[in-house]
Formats: structure tokens, sequence, C-alpha cells
């Protein structure tokens, strides 16, 4: 999958604790998709993703930890070209003011973000269609 850039897309994937189970799941369904970009995320759930699927990604701390930010830091540079992040919209998150400053970014930069379901098939979809 080729951006604008040149390069193979890069894409995030991101779950809090309640929602990792929904996007492996997400992800094995669309597999072949996602073996056309180039794959990065937090701790767990890069390793979810890897034990579940024949995928690499590359994997960042886990997001109390700094992974967030880590992956944050990549949006301006023009080096993320999606994030998909299952958040928990029922559940407080002790890193809160990391999770807003990774979705702030993605705001300014116009960077594609997923964060249910429906939303990651409209955005994956999105993202394929540049082959």
């Amino acid at each position: 999958m080729i951006s604008h850039r040149g390069n193979v897309m890069q894409i995030a994937l991101i779950a809090h604790d309640k929602m990792k189970d929904k996007l492996v799941e997400f992800v094995k369904l669309n597999e072949q998709k996602f073996s056309k970009f180039d794959l990065c995320g937090t701790g767990t759930t890069a390793a979810k993703i890897m034990e579940n699927t024949s995928l690499t990604v590359k994997s960042f701390h886990s997001g109390p930890l700094g992974g967030d930010q880590e992956i944050g830091a990549l949006i301006p540079s023009g080096k993320l070209d999606g994030v998909f992040f299952f958040r928990d919209p029922l559940t407080s998150q002790p890193h809160e003011p990391d999770v807003n400053a990774l979705l702030r970014l993605c705001d300014v930069y116009s960077t594609p973000l997923a964060t249910n379901i429906n939303s990651a098939k409209a955005i994956l979809a999105y993202l394929c269609s540049f082959e």
C-alpha cells in the first residue's frame, strides 16, 4: 500500500484493555488488507495482534507507559497514515491526558482516526483505496 509520500503506509493499532479483543477480531477479519501496511501499536495490543494473526506489528510501550505519546510523535512528521484506536468510553483511563493529546494530534494533522468498528471499516476502506 503506497502513500502519497511514496512509502508504504504506516498504521497504528491501539486499544484500551476492554477493547483489545474487538480490535484483534477486526484485524483478524481484515488481515489481508492490513498485511499491505506497515503496522505499529502499543505494547499489549501489538503483542495480541501478532499472537492471533500472521502480521508483524512494531511495538511501542504500553499506553500508560508512554506508548500513546510515542505513536503521537509520528503524526506531525507525516509518518503515520491512520490510527485505529478502539477506546473504552465507559472506563476512566489513568493516562487520559495522553489519550486526548493523541486524538488532538490526529485532528490537527487530519490523520484518519477510527475509534469503533464502523469508523474502522470506513477508514480501512479509504486507506485501501490508494492501491
